[in-house]
């Protein structure tokens, strides 16, 4: 990949007070209110974000309705072409924008080369909407000479806060279908890493997108609850703990507003006797200690079914331990740290709260140090004998900590998964195609992995979620973001 050179500002190690990009320019917010933004791997400061006001969400919201008009108007092919610019543009700067996630978020730069790249995979899927808005139509459908057809509409302004675990991908989720189909958008990224946000904004600009059609607001709690509250936007998408994804679907929808709010998760890894174990573990150590177990379809659960489990135990700590933790720019660096301090400390928490109930910490990561850095790390962590209500196995942990489960058979494992208030994914390894299919059929969760430990679906299909990890209808990426972003019209003709 090449570095640009000429559009982005040069990746450094600070961005000073961030502005938001409202009406095409950049834009110093009215707020008072100010959060320090720190590299994880350094702890120090990199950039200071302001807590956008109800008065700035205002101010995106009108830029973006008085250019609704004119955008709903163009054609899609033309709103294409905007796509084909950009995705040139990040293909460019690739190598810059997973930099600066690695500083700002904390995973590794081939982690962070890969989020850049599902980015760029949306963007070449909307890139197709001429196709994926199309409608359909019967010739004499509702009844002799009376022909139907539907049209599908755009609705106006949406909006779009997104975690931190992601810091540019989940945006991509989401913005590309919503603009691509004629909507105008407000990203709202999270305040914890917002710096890559901000350069994607410079290459939007770069793209020629007409000014108010794509606008960002920095901001924490204030700003979400006023772009809920904003009678003016049309949807929100949002990603994050289940908490907040179900006040914020209760809230967006009790307002009318069209609302897909993805929650926690609690994921489940699943190995049979007939797996093939040696390649197996390092699929089950990528799983869950990738992004430092820091991602929605991180394996959090590893559930040994039958005399498998010894062998499991033994290998999978093995491999675990052999992970190299350290800053994500050092290209042989395996896994990077949390977050943040408040994060690590909540991490390191479940730690000692499982050994309490009485699990055994078969591999500690509490004690890891990384030479010449102060940030937020903590290693691989394997807590055995876990039993299911203990705390570490209902929450999510959302850190490198996996539980290690026995059980006797397949029916034992999906009953465990079932039972759990989390369906976003689940995972099978086998050699049994019978064991697979029952599997896929019987587990309530929204994405499902076969002899694969991170079931992350293609931009051109659809990002699954069920129970308490997903609030809504039409979840995010290709046919279910278009159709989440448009409404149904109905024409019968009848001509005399």
């Amino acid at each position: 990949m090449v570095r640009g050179t000429t559009l982005l500002p040069e990746v450094k190690s600070h961005y000073g007070d961030l502005k938001n990009y409202v009406g095409g320019e950049w834009r110093t917010p009215e707020t008072t209110a100010w959060l320090e933004d720190t590299n994880p791997a350094t702890g120090r400061v990199i950039a200071r974000v302001p807590l956008s006001t109800k008065d700035d969400v205002d101010r995106a919201v009108q830029k973006a309705l008085r250019a609704w008009d004119a955008w709903r108007e163009t054609p899609p092919l033309d709103r294409a072409r905007h796509f084909f610019v950009l995705r040139d543009l990040m293909e460019h700067h690739a190598e810059d924008l997973a930099r600066v996630v690695v500083q700002d978020m904390g995973k590794t730069i081939d982690e962070a080369r890969g989020e850049i790249r599902r980015a760029i995979e949306n963007v070449e899927v909307a890139a197709g909407i001429p196709s994926l808005m199309m409608g359909y139509n019967l010739e004499d459908g509702a009844g002799p000479g009376i022909d139907e057809e539907v049209l599908y509409q755009p609705l106006g302004v949406f909006a779009g806060i997104s975690p931190f675990n992601f810091p540019v991908m989940v945006q991509f989720w989401f913005w590309p279908y919503a603009v691509a189909t004629g909507n105008c958008w407000i990203a709202k990224p999270s305040e914890q890493d917002p710096t890559a946000m901000q350069l994607v904004m410079d290459l939007v600009h770069q793209a020629g997108f007409p000014a108010g059609v794509v606008n960002l607001v920095h901001g924490a709690k204030e700003t979400v609850q006023a772009i809920l509250d904003h009678p003016d936007i049309a949807g929100v998408s949002f990603v994050g703990s289940s908490s907040v994804a179900k006040a914020v679907y209760t809230k967006a929808a009790a307002s009318g507003k069209r609302v897909q709010a993805g929650g926690g998760a609690k994921n489940v890894l699943v190995v049979m006797p007939d797996a093939k174990l040696d390649k197996v573990v390092s699929n089950l150590v990528s799983s869950c200690y990738g992004c430092a177990g820091e991602r929605c379809l991180a394996g959090s659960v590893v559930v040994g079914v039958g005399d498998v489990h010894a062998d499991l135990r033994r290998k999978f700590s093995a491999a675990a331990a052999a992970l190299k933790v350290g800053y994500g720019l050092d290209e042989t660096v395996q896994m990077g740290p949390v977050i943040s301090a408040g994060h690590r400390d909540r991490v390191l928490g479940f730690i000692d709260r499982g050994e309490q109930e009485g699990a055994q910490v078969a591999l500690d990561g509490r004690t890891v140090r990384v030479s010449g850095y102060d940030g937020y790390f903590v290693g691989p962590t394997i807590l055995d004998d876990v039993r299911p209500e203990m705390a570490v196995a209902q929450q999510e942990i959302f850190g490198p900590v996996a539980n290690l489960f026995a059980v006797g058979g397949l029916d034992d494992a999906v009953e465990l998964i079932n039972a759990s208030p989390y369906g976003n994914a689940a995972t099978i390894y086998t050699s049994s195609g019978k064991h697979a299919r029952d599997f896929r059929h019987g587990v309530r969760a929204g994405n499902i992995g076969i002899n694969v430990g991170v079931a992350a679906p293609m931009a051109y299909f659809p990002f699954g979620g069920m129970k308490n990890s997903f609030f809504g209808d039409l979840h995010p990426q290709s046919r279910d973001a278009v159709r989440f972003f448009t409404e149904s019209k109905v024409v019968i003709t009848r001509w005399v």
